[in-house]
């Protein structure tokens, strides 16, 4: 087991994805949280109780600006995780190396569980350095803005513990959508179009239907924004205005949702691979 671990490790480590990924998500991550930060710590202003305008440090506490300006960009980064997932099994039927690799590891139980471990790690390896960028990139922007780096130096490093979490978590749903959808260009196309664009959308129409407005805080996207509590210290209607649920799940169920989502996309890879006739 260990050996086909490493074996689906070194596949990843021998590609340009090794040192290209981890670079992006540097990047992306420092970039978008210098955005967050430029609008909550240096430019932005909200009306007070009384109509007068304030800066988000004074309406909502260092802390949450704080959190809320390193996890800015956590929607790209679990978009990239979802990405790292779908390519780690849909690149076998890309470049055909499937049936080589059901030769040598044929037992398909073992291999998927090395897949899905091998998945996990290099999910992990790229969401540290997202976080890491969010940090700097972040960190930049608050110290410009004359606010604390790490108010809550506590809740900040259990807040980028569960960024990192987050973001495995969309890796293994990726490993189930590139088990379920062998194009690899269809899978990539479905993982980002319905990540982008038809969850939000279809959010948006069911707050138009009574019976259904709260159904929307079960979707992967806003089960992330529930695991990260993103908006713990922050006033309902704000935090709506800024993205958030409507009467979002608590960080604890947000967590078992997207870690239900993730299960099923695993095992959903599991049964097909087990069953699938490879040539």
């Amino acid at each position: 087991m260990i050996s086909l671990v490493r074996a689906e490790l070194r596949k990843y480590t021998t590609t340009r994805l090794s040192w290209s990924m981890p670079l992006a998500m540097v990047i992306l991550g420092g970039l978008f949280a210098a955005l967050q930060g430029l609008f909550l710590a240096i430019i932005g202003e909200f009306p007070g109780p009384d109509g007068s305008m304030i800066v988000p440090a004074e309406m909502f506490g260092e802390d949450v600006v704080a959190r809320l300006v390193y996890t800015g960009g956590v929607q790209i980064g679990y978009l990239l995780a979802l990405v790292l997932g779908i390519l780690s099994m849909s690149g076998e039927f890309r470049h055909k190396t499937i049936t080589a690799t059901l030769l040598a590891a044929p037992r398909r139980g073992r291999l998927i569980a090395a897949k899905l471990a091998s998945v996990a790690v290099v999910v992990a390896v790229n969401a540290v350095a997202f976080t890491l960028g969010s940090v700097v990139g972040g960190g930049l922007t608050l110290a410009l803005g004359d606010v604390s780096l790490f108010p809550d130096p506590a809740g900040l490093l259990a807040t980028f513990a569960r960024m990192i979490l987050v973001l495995v978590l969309w890796g293994l749903m990726g490993f189930g959508l590139g088990v379920l959808i062998t194009n690899q260009v269809v899978a990539l196309f479905v993982g980002v179009g319905v990540t982008l664009l038809v969850e939000p959308l279809l959010g948006l129409g069911l707050t138009f239907v009574e019976q259904l407005a709260d159904a929307s805080k079960f979707f992967p996207s806003q089960a992330s924004m529930s695991a990260l509590d993103l908006f713990a210290g922050v006033d309902p209607g704000m935090a709506q205005s800024l993205g958030g649920a409507q009467d979002a799940l608590s960080w604890g169920w947000g967590t078992l949702v997207l870690l239900g989502y993730a299960a099923f996309m695993a095992a959903l890879g599991w049964l097909l691979t087990a069953r699938r006739d490879v040539a």
